[in-house]
């Protein structure tokens, strides 16, 4: 995966609705659709990375970082009628209690609304992304949500656990690289693990000594994303590899080796 504007483990969260109100021209934006003609049946909406405090535009360098997974998904889901957006946050922070990268997530699973009608859409954030992700699950519109290497809080910062009831009835895939010094994958385990009591579909996958990057086994863990979104929005057969770590009860779940090559024999 590209490298992203990188948050230290720090903030805190809102557990209110994401999508609040907004003042005249302070608005989120999607990027420019990718995929699907006519006839749109689902989309993925992709939340890019960004840092704890910040009220700056982000930075275009962290929403090209997202380019290369759109493409990919575009077009193994061409006949699908998937089509992918980049969200523009408002602000390049998460900025403590207002979350704002959890209320543009939200803005943005309604503009898919506005836009496309009652269509599945997936969340796929990548680390303060991941963490929005998770967050805005609630929408009526989400059915799956998909993190990568989600920046989470660490134990006692937040007065009350990172929720995780927003995520019943979707379907839940966060990887981690195990090597990972920016985002903490054990606390990305210790989230599923709650989550897993909530709601049986969740799944979490290791990646044995890749980083935060996940460069070393970037065309396994964008096969994975794929793989994910086929299934969760268009009813496709999960690879074995999905469907085991769906099934399999904790930990073994939740700490599934991502496995060198997977994808490539799936044609995707």
């Amino acid at each position: 995966m590209a490298q992203q504007a990188l948050p230290q483990r720090d903030p805190e969260g809102t557990h209110g609705r994401p999508n609040a109100p907004r003042e005249s021209g302070d608005t989120a934006r999607l990027g420019k659709p990718l995929g699907a003609g006519r006839t749109v049946h689902g989309v993925a909406l992709l939340l890019p990375g960004g840092r704890p405090e910040g009220t700056g535009r982000p930075s275009p360098l962290t929403l090209a970082a997202q380019r290369p997974l759109a493409r990919r998904l575009t077009r193994a889901c061409a006949e699908e009628g998937l089509v992918t957006h980049v969200v523009h946050y408002r602000r390049r922070g998460w900025n403590g209690s207002a979350a704002d990268p959890v209320r543009d997530a939200g803005w943005a699973a309604d503009e898919v609304v506005r836009r496309y009608g009652d269509v599945p859409v997936c969340l796929v954030g990548t680390g303060m992304g991941g963490r929005a992700a998770l967050r805005a699950a609630g929408h009526p519109a989400v059915a799956a949500v998909l993190a990568v290497a989600p920046w989470l809080p660490e134990p006692g910062e937040l007065p009350e656990p990172e929720p995780v009831r927003q995520l019943c009835g979707r379907r839940v895939l966060i990887v981690h690289g195990t090597n990972d010094e920016l985002t903490d994958p054990d606390l990305s385990f210790r989230l599923a693990q709650r989550a897993k009591k909530a709601n049986r579909d969740v799944c979490r996958f290791e990646v044995h000594s890749d980083g935060h990057g996940l460069r070393q086994h970037r065309a396994e863990v964008q096969s994975l994303v794929v793989d994910f979104v086929r299934g969760a929005l268009f009813g496709h057969h999960f690879a074995r590899p999905v469907a085991d770590a769906l099934a399999a009860p904790p930990p073994l779940g939740l700490r599934m080796p991502l496995a060198s090559g997977f994808g490539a024999s799936l044609g995707y």
